[in-house]
């Protein structure tokens, strides 16, 4: 049981991680473009414009996606509660898997909207 309440605990780990940096990165927009914290891609990072809208945008799709996951997480979680840990280590696992995919889909969902919204050279389209 205590193995179950473990991975319980790293299955919601991803997406409540990425609630918190999605709620940040949206609503606290790193003022000056830096190589710290914020979404950095060469685009995201021509000019304010750019980088307010990348942030924003990667923040939003973060907190959204994080929030869906948190609860579809833990619902995924139950059916193994009390089974043996090679069953729960595997469903925990391929959760992870499935948070990390939904994770790293927010960088070209992020890099489509910038294309449609700025030229190459990071000025605002029409």
């Amino acid at each position: 049981m205590g193995f179950w309440f473990f991975m319980l605990c790293m299955v919601l780990l991803i997406p409540g991680l990425l609630a918190l940096f999605g709620w940040f990165m949206w609503r606290h927009t790193p003022k000056t473009i830096q190589w710290v914290y914020g979404y950095r891609t060469t685009l995201s990072m021509k000019n304010e414009f750019t980088w307010r809208f990348a942030n924003q945008y990667a923040g939003r799709l973060m907190w959204r996606g994080g929030l869906v996951m948190l609860p579809l997480s833990a619902l995924g979680m139950l059916p193994v509660w009390g089974r043996d840990a090679d069953t729960v280590g595997l469903v925990g696992g391929a959760l992870a898997v499935v948070q990390l995919v939904i994770l790293l889909a927010v960088i070209p969902a992020t890099e489509h909207a910038l294309r449609r919204r700025f030229n190459k050279d990071g000025s605002p389209r029409g």
